[in-house]
C-alpha cells in the first residue's frame, strides 16, 4: 500500500485525551464510561516493523486493537488481500487480529516470507499497523577450505581471517582453542569488528595449532566453527623493531554513514613493534563528554545515541617509539525520520473545530503523507469539515459522520514512521461519574477536595451548591478546578455539611450531591521522654493522645524505625510501653505513632541501657573469636560452614555474625552475611554467582564482641545473569530538550558475572511509540536528547551480563527537561484595602505555556517614593511567592502615603517566566507614628520649656499636634487634664504660670487628616518656691492654679476635681539618697506583686565602669551602701528580681566632703573659739579651786554647777517649716519624693541651719537601728519630747532632709 510506513508499539490501556486545542474533550478514564462510549479503533499492539522469526516453531505475527464497537481484523501480504480462509496452516486468535502459522505441522517458514499488514476496523473508522516484514532466521554452515599453516617470523604483524558464513541476523564472533576456552586478548594482539584476530607483532607464544573461529546465532541458539588454524612463529636474531603500518582499516582516509541514536564504532589497529599505542581526536572539536568509550584496548571508538552534532573528521593515531602513522575517517550523521509532533487522538462536540498535526524530521527531510481510513487521503471520500494542509488536517464545525481513524507517514530513505490517530465526534449528555452521596472526611485546617467527575459533549458547565437550596458557591475562600473538583484550601467546622454539584449542557443537565464532615487534629498531649536505665530494670514509655471522638487512632511503637523485637518483655499499653528486664540490644530510639484514617502523628524518645555495677569477685570480658572454621555441602547458591566457639569469659556468648569478603570485587572489605543464636556453631549461608568467597566469624556477649576469626578458605560461585536490576531508577531532564535517565548501579557482587551492562529503555508516555533501547557499560545515567520539552516518559533499565538478562524491569514515569515559562500572568489588578494591606489578582497563565512544573507565582514589589517627603530611596524589592496555582494574594506590610510598583511571574522547576507589565499604585493616609522624642527642658518655678522631634514616620501630611497634661500628687492623684492643639510647623513650647514644686504628666502626639497617631508621654516637675514668694492659686491645695502659655493655643479644661489613678505595676519610684562621708541610705518606694527581692546597683557618676550591685535582705524599702569614698558623686538606681529587668530611674548624690560648704562650720566661727578658751579657762580655774579644797579636806557641788552653766549652743535650733502646703499630711511621715531639691545656688543659709547632733546621726531619733536604716527619718518628732528641740510634725523640709546627712 505505501513505499514506507511505521508502527506505533503500546501495551497499555485505551487512553482517550487531547492536549491539541482548547475546545477538545477530555475522556475520563472510566472503565463504565468507556465501556458506552462510541470509539474508532486503536491499534495497541503489533509486531516489529523487522521481524525475524525462528524457522522451527510456529510464526505469530501480533494485531491487538481497541474501540467501540469491537473493530473487526483483515490483513494484506505483499501489498494484496490475504485470504486466510484460504490457508489452512493460518489461523487468527480470537476477538484479535493475531495470526498464528503453524510451522510445526508441516509448514515452512520460507513460504510466508514477505511483508504483512493489519488494519483494524468498525463503523467509526479503520486504523493499520505498521509493515511488518517477516524473515526467517538462517545459521548457515562454513565452507570446507583448506587452510594452510601460518609460517610468521618473530615480531612480524599477522592476521588470522574468519570469514563466518552470512546469516539472519549476523552471528557475534568470537576465538576459542580446542578446550573451549577463549583466546586472551590484549594490546598486542586483539579482534577486530570483523570478526579477524589481528597480531600487531607475533612472539614465540603465539605457536599453537588450534585458533578457531566460532559464530553463535542467537536465534536459533547454534554456534558454527571453521577449521582450526596453525600458526607457527620462527625467531631470527636479532629481531627488527618497525614502526606502526595500519593493518585496518587502509589507506590515509576512509568514510563512514551512521543513523541518529544508533552507536558509531571506528576502528584502528596498527602492526609494529614494540607494539603501537593508539590515540583518538577529533578535528575541528573534541569527543563527546559521558558520550565516547573506547574498547578493544583503544582500538575501537565508541560513540553512543549519535546525532548530527556527531559528524566530522576523527582522526586515529597509532605510535610507538619509532614513529607514528595516523587515519582520518569521514563521519556522516544521517536520521531516519522521529517525531517532533506526533497526532494525537481528537475527541470534539458536534460543531467544534479541531486540528491534527503530524510533524517529524530527519536527514533527508522526510516528506509527510496522510490517509483516511487507511486509504490515501486524495482518494478518500471527502469530508467537508476537512482541510488538509501540509502537516496539518483543519477540522472546521465537524459533525458525528466525521469521525475516522487518519494515519500519518513520515518517510525518507533511512526509514518511516507511521501513526494513527482518530477523531471521534460524540453528543452526549452529561453525566456525573463521583458516586452519589460520596461521603469526605477532612482534618479542620487543612485542604478539602470534593470531586465531581464528568462528562458530556458539549462539555458541560460545572457549579456548585452548599445545602438544599444553598446559593451558588464563589469567592476567594473556593478553588474550582477544571475538572469539576471544588477545593476549600483551609477546611474549617463550619464547612461542613453537603454540597451539590450540577453539570448542564445543551443536551441535558444532572446534579450529585455528597457529604463534607470536618474532623479534630490528632495530639500527643504528653510525649515519651528520654530515659536512662540500669541493665536488667524497667523502663516505661507514656504516649497519651487526644483525637477526634469519631476516629479510631491505632497506636504503633517502633524501636530505631522498624517493628518491636518479638519478645514478651514488651508490654504495650494502651497509653504506654513498658520493657522488663531491659538488656543492652533494648538501646535505642522508640518511637510512638498514632495513625487515623485522616491523618498521623508520632513523637520519639530515647532510651540508654548502661551496666549495673558488676559483682567485683567476677571479671566479665568480651569472648575470645572462634577458630577451626571449616566450609562443607558446597553448592551454587549456598555453603555450610561450622566453628569452634572461643572462651566466653564469665559471659555466655549471645549470638555469632558471620562476615564474609569478596576477593574478585572487593578485596579487603568484610560485609555482614548473617547473625546466629550463640547455642549454634554451624550456619547455612546463602550465596550470589560470581562471587569469590572467604568467611569469618565474630561472637557476641554482653560484654561486647570478640575479634574476628581467621579466615576460612576461598570459595568461588559459578557465573550467572543477575537477579535484580538497578533501583531508583528516575528520569528528570535537565535541558529543555533531553531527558537524563539516573539508577543506582549494581554493586560488584550483584552483577552474578563478568560485563555488567544495562539495557536502557524509554518512550514518550501516552503516544503510541515503541520502546527505544540502548547498552550502556556499567555507568549510572544516560541522556536522551533531542526531546520534546517537559513531556512524560516511561522509563526502565535492565541489566546484562556476558550471561544473560535480569528479569524484566518495572517501569517508572518521567519528563524530559523543563524550559522557563514563555508567559507572563496577565490582567494584574491591585485593590488597596488599606494604609498598609492591598490584594493582587492575575489571571493564570495557560498550563501550556508554563513548560514546566507548576510550582506557583511570585509577586515582586517595592517602594517607589513617600508621598509625604517627595524623596526617592535605594529601591528594596520584596518577593511574595504563592504556592499552586493561585490567582490572587495579600502585600502586607506596606508604609501609608507611599507610591508602589509590582510585577507577577510564573515559577516553574527550570525559573521564572517573564514578568508582567509594571502596576503602579497608591496606599493612602495613615496616623502617624509618635513623635520622635519629647524633652521637657529649663524648668523654674512656674514654666516648663518643651521641645519635641516630628514622627519618624508621618504616614501622611501631618495637621497638628495635640498636647495633654495634668498634675500629679503624692498620693498619685491625677489633677485636671489640660489640652492644647499646637500647629504641624512648631517644634517647641513654653507653659507658663504652673505651680512651683509640682510634678507634671505630659501626653503628646501627632495628627494627619485620618486620625491621631501614638502618643510620648514624660513627666517633669517644677522648682520649688525658695523665697515663699509665689503662692498657690485657687485649688493650690490640689495642686492646679491656672496657667499661662508662650503661645496663644486653644485650651480646653475640665473641672478641678482630682482621679484616683491606679499606679502601673510594678514600679519603683521616688528613690531617695541621704549620704555622710563613707556611707549612704538609700529608701524608695515600691508599687508591685508582694514579695520581690530588690537590689541597689551604684557607682561613680560619669564613669563608664560596670554597675556595682548590692541585695537587699527581705522584701525592705531601704538600704545602705558603705565603703564609698568621701568627695565623690555616686549614681544609683534600684531594680527588682525576677520583674523581666525592671529598674528605677538614675539618682545621683555625693558623700560628704563634697557637701560641706552647704554647712556653716562652727569649728571656724570666733564666738565658739572664744566660749571653748573660757570653758576650757573656767574648767583649769575649777580644777585648781577643786585641788586646793582637797588639799583642805573641803567638797565642791560640780554637778549643780555643771547643770547651772549648761551650754545653750548644743540646744537644738528650732527649723523653719519648709514643708508643701499642698502635700503636707500631720500622718504623713514618708521619705522625700524623688522632685525634692535644694536651691539652685546650693548653699544653705545660716538661719536655715541646725547643728543639733541629732541632724549629724548622734542624737536619740538620729541613730542607725541593727539592720542600717536610718530610724529618724521614718520616726515622727513628737512635741511633748522637748529633748528633741521643736521640731514640726510636718514631713522634714527639703533642705534639712539634706542637710541632716552631711
Amino acid at each position: 500500500m505505501m513505499k514506507k510506513m511505521s508502527m506505533s508499539t503500546s501495551k497499555t490501556s485505551l487512553v482517550l485525551f487531547l492536549c491539541q486545542i482548547i475546545s477538545a474533550l477530555d475522556v475520563p478514564l472510566d472503565s463504565k464510561l468507556l465501556e458506552e462510549l462510541s470509539q474508532p479503533p486503536t491499534i495497541t499492539q503489533q509486531s516489529p516493523k523487522d521481524y525475524i522469526v525462528d524457522p522451527r516453531e510456529n510464526i505469530v505475527i501480533q494485531c491487538e486493537a481497541k474501540g467501540k464497537p469491537p473493530p473487526s481484523f483483515s490483513w494484506t501480504r505483499n501489498g494484496t488481500h490475504f485470504d486466510i480462509d484460504k490457508d489452512a496452516q493460518v489461523t487468527m486468535k480470537p476477538n484479535s487480529g493475531t495470526l498464528v502459522i503453524n510451522i510445526m505441522n508441516g509448514g515452512k517458514a520460507e513460504a510466508y516470507e514477505g511483508v504483512y499488514q493489519c488494519t483494524a476496523r468498525n463503523e467509526r473508522g479503520a486504523a493499520v499497523s505498521n509493515n511488518i516484514v517477516i524473515r526467517p532466521s538462517r545459521s548457515p554452515l562454513w565452507t570446507k577450505e583448506k587452510l594452510e599453516p601460518n609460517h610468521v617470523r618473530e615480531g612480524d604483524s599477522l592476521v588470522l581471517h574468519c570469514r563466518p558464513p552470512v546469516g539472519l541476523p549476523p552471528p557475534i564472533i568470537f576465538w576459542m582453542d580446542n578446550a573451549f576456552q577463549r583466546l586472551p586478548q590484549s594490546e598486542r594482539v586483539s579482534q577486530g569488528l570483523n570478526g579477524d584476530l589481528y597480531f600487531s607483532n607475533v612472539q614465540p607464544e603465539d605457536t599453537r595449532e588450534d585458533y578457531i573461529c566460532y559464530a553463535r546465532f542467537n536465534h536459533t541458539q547454534t554456534i558454527q566453527q571453521k577449521q582450526p588454524i596453525s600458526v607457527k612463529v620462527f625467531s631470527t636474531k636479532p629481531v627488527t623493531e618497525r614502526q606502526p603500518v595500519l593493518l585496518t582499516p587502509t589507506g590515509s582516509t576512509s568514510t563512514k554513514v551512521e543513523l541518529r541514536g544508533n552507536v558509531l564504532l571506528l576502528e584502528c589497529i596498527a602492526a609494529g613493534l614494540p607494539t603501537p599505542v593508539i590515540r583518538w581526536i577529533k578535528e575541528g572539536g573534541e569527543l563527546p563528554a559521558n558520550r565516547t568509550f573506547f574498547e578493544n584496548f583503544k582500538k575501537t571508538l565508541k560513540i553512543i545515541d549519535v546525532s548530527e552534532a556527531d559528524s566530522g573528521n576523527y582522526k586515529c593515531i597509532a605510535r610507538n617509539a619509532l614513529g607514528s602513522v595516523h587515519h582520518v575517517i569521514s563521519v556522516t550523521v544521517k536520521a531516519a525520520p522521529y517525531w517532533i509532533t506526533a497526532p494525537r487522538n481528537l475527541v470534539l462536540s458536534p460543531g467544534e473545530d479541531g486540528t491534527l498535526i503530524c510533524r517529524a524530521n530527519g536527514s533527508p527531510k522526510p516528506s509527510i503523507s496522510w490517509l483516511a481510513n487507511g486509504v490515501p487521503i486524495a482518494i478518500a471520500p471527502e469530508d467537508p469539515s476537512r482541510k488538509v494542509d501540509g502537516d496539518t488536517i483543519i477540522f472546521s464545525h465537524v459533525q458525528e459522520r466525521s469521525s475516522a481513524v487518519y494515519q500519518c507517514n513520515a518517510s525518507n530513505e533511512y526509514g518511516y514512521l507511521l501513526a494513527n490517530a482518530f477523531v471521534n465526534v460524540l453528543a452526549e449528555p452529561p453525566r456525573i461519574l463521583t458516586p452519589a452521596n460520596k461521603l469526605y472526611q477532612v482534618i479542620a485546617d487543612s485542604p478539602a477536595l470534593l470531586d465531581c467527575a464528568y462528562f458530556g459533549s458539549p462539555k458541560p458547565e460545572i457549579e456548585w451548591f452548599k445545602g438544599v437550596k444553598g446559593s451558588i458557591l464563589r469567592g476567594n475562600e473556593y478553588v474550582f478546578h477544571d475538572n469539576g473538583t471544588l477545593e476549600i484550601p483551609v477546611a474549617q467546622k463550619s464547612n461542613a455539611g453537603t454540597y451539590t454539584c450540577v453539570a448542564r449542557n445543551e443536551l441535558g443537565k444532572i446534579q450529585n450531591e455528597v457529604q463534607l464532615e470536618i474532623k479534630d487534629p490528632t495530639m500527643i498531649i504528653k510525649q515519651p521522654e528520654y530515659k536512662v536505665i540500669q541493665r536488667y530494670g524497667q523502663v516505661s514509655f507514656e504516649c497519651i493522645i487526644k483525637h477526634d471522638s469519631t476516629l479510631l487512632p491505632t497506636v504503633t511503637w517502633l524501636k530505631d524505625n522498624d517493628e518491636l523485637p518479638d519478645d514478651e518483655r514488651f508490654l504495650v499499653g494502651k497509653d504506654n510501653l513498658t520493657i522488663m528486664n531491659v538488656t543492652d540490644k533494648d538501646d535505642g530510639t522508640y518511637t510512638c505513632i498514632v495513625n487515623t484514617t485522616l491523618d498521623s502523628v508520632s513523637a520519639s524518645a530515647v532510651l540508654t541501657v548502661v551496666a549495673a555495677p558488676p559483682t567485683p569477685a567476677i571479671i566479665y570480658a568480651r569472648p575470645n573469636p572462634p577458630f577451626d572454621l571449616e566450609l562443607t555441602g558446597q553448592l551454587e547458591r549456598s555453603i555450610d560452614l561450622s566453628w569452634i566457639p572461643g572462651d566466653e569469659n564469665n559471659s555466655p556468648i549471645t549470638s555469632f555474625v558471620v562476615e564474609f569478603e569478596d576477593a574478585l570485587h572487593e578485596p579487603g572489605v568484610w560485609r555482614y552475611q548473617t547473625e546466629v543464636p550463640g547455642t549454634q556453631t554451624m550456619a547455612q549461608l546463602k550465596l550470589s554467582p560470581y562471587v569469590n568467597y572467604s568467611f569469618r566469624v565474630i561472637a557476641v556477649n554482653r560484654i561486647g564482641r570478640s575479634q574476628p576469626s581467621e579466615p576460612s578458605e576461598q570459595y568461588l560461585t559459578k557465573s550467572a545473569s543477575p537477579d535484580e536490576n538497578p533501583a531508583n531508577v528516575q528520569g528528570i531532564g535537565s535541558e529543555p530538550d533531553n531527558l537524563v535517565i539516573t539508577w543506582e548501579p549494581l554493586k560488584g557482587f550483584q552483577s552474578n558475572g563478568p560485563g555488567l551492562q544495562y539495557k536502557v529503555s524509554w518512550r514518550q508516555k501516552d503516544v503510541d511509540d515503541e520502546w527505544t533501547s540502548v547498552i550502556v557499560a556499567n555507568v549510572s545515567k544516560y541522556i536522551v536528547s533531542g526531546t520534546p520539552t517537559f513531556v512524560p516518559y516511561e522509563v526502565k533499565v535492565q541489566a546484562l551480563n556476558d550471561l544473560g538478562y535480569a528479569p524484566e524491569p518495572s517501569e517508572v514515569i518521567g519528563h524530559s527537561g523543563e524550559d522557563l515559562p514563555m508567559v507572563a500572568p496577565g490582567n494584574v489588578q491591585v485593590h488597596v484595602i488599606n494604609s498598609t494591606l492591598a490584594k493582587v489578582h492575575w489571571d493564570p497563565v495557560p498550563l501550556k505555556s508554563v513548560r514546566g512544573h507548576l510550582q506557583g507565582y511570585k509577586v515582586y514589589y517595592w517602594k517607589v517614593q513617600s508621598l509625604s517627603r517627595r524623596s526617592r530611596r535605594h529601591i528594596e524589592k520584596k518577593i511574595l511567592t504563592f504556592r499552586g496555582n493561585k490567582t490572587f494574594g495579600m502585600l502586607p506590610g506596606l508604609e501609608p502615603y507611599s507610591s508602589y510598583k509590582l510585577n507577577v511571574r510564573v515559577v516553574n522547576g527550570k525559573g521564572e517566566g517573564p514578568a508582567s507589565p509594571d502596576k503602579v499604585f497608591k496606599t493612602p493616609e495613615g496616623v502617624p507614628s509618635s513623635p520622635s522624642f519629647l524633652k521637657i527642658t529649663n524648668p523654674t518655678l512656674d514654666s516648663l520649656t518643651l521641645e519635641w522631634g516630628s514622627p519618624t514616620h508621618p504616614n501622611g501630611v501631618l495637621t497638628s499636634y495635640t498636647l495633654k497634661f495634668q498634675p500629679i500628687n503624692n498620693t498619685h492623684e491625677l489633677g485636671p487634664l489640660v489640652e492644647i492643639r499646637i500647629p504641624a510647623n512648631e517644634s517647641s513650647l513654653i507653659l507658663k504660670n504652673l505651680n512651683y514644686s509640682t510634678r507634671y504628666k505630659f501626653y503628646f502626639n501627632a495628627q494627619t487628616s485620618v486620625g491621631s497617631g501614638s502618643q510620648i508621654t514624660e513627666e517633669a516637675v517644677t522648682i520649688m518656691d525658695e523665697a515663699g514668694i509665689l503662692r498657690p492659686a485657687v485649688g493650690a491645695g490640689k495642686g492646679y492654679s491656672e496657667i499661662l502659655f508662650a503661645t496663644s493655643p486653644v485650651m480646653h479644661t475640665v473641672r478641678p476635681t482630682f482621679y484616683k489613678v491606679q499606679p502601673l505595676y510594678p514600679r519603683i519610684r521616688n528613690v531617695t539618697t541621704a549620704a555622710a562621708e563613707t556611707y549612704a541610705n538609700i529608701s524608695w518606694e515600691y508599687e508591685g506583686p508582694d514579695h520581690a527581692n530588690f537590689y541597689v546597683e551604684y557607682g561613680v557618676a560619669g564613669s563608664k565602669e560596670d554597675w556595682k550591685k548590692e541585695i537587699v535582705n527581705g522584701s525592705r524599702s531601704f538600704f545602705v551602701l558603705k565603703g564609698l569614698t568621701p568627695g565623690t558623686a555616686y549614681k544609683v538606681r534600684v531594680g527588682a528580681e525576677g520583674l523581666s529587668g525592671f529598674r528605677s530611674s538614675e539618682d545621683v548624690f555625693e558623700t560628704g566632703p563634697a557637701m560641706a560648704s552647704r554647712q556653716v562650720d562652727i569649728a571656724t566661727q570666733g564666738w565658739f573659739i572664744g566660749l571653748m578658751c573660757a570653758v576650757a579657762l573656767l574648767i583649769l580655774i575649777l580644777l585648781i579651786v577643786c585641788f586646793i579644797r582637797r588639799n583642805k579636806g573641803g567638797k565642791y557641788p560640780v554637778k549643780e554647777k555643771e547643770d547651772a552653766h549648761a551650754d545653750p549652743e548644743i540646744q537644738p535650733m528650732k527649723e523653719d517649716d519648709g514643708t508643701f502646703g499642698e502635700y503636707s499630711d500631720a500622718e504623713d511621715h514618708k521619705p522625700l519624693k524623688k522632685g525634692s531639691r535644694t536651691p539652685s545656688d546650693r548653699t544653705v543659709k545660716k538661719e536655715d541651719s541646725d547643728d543639733s547632733l541629732v541632724d549629724y546621726g548622734e542624737g536619740v531619733n538620729g541613730q542607725f537601728n541593727e539592720d542600717g536604716s536610718f530610724i529618724g527619718q521614718y520616726s515622727g518628732k513628737k512635741e511633748k519630747e522637748p529633748a528633741e528641740g521643736n521640731e514640726s510634725s510636718e514631713a522634714p523640709s527639703p533642705v534639712n532632709a539634706m542637710n541632716s546627712f552631711v
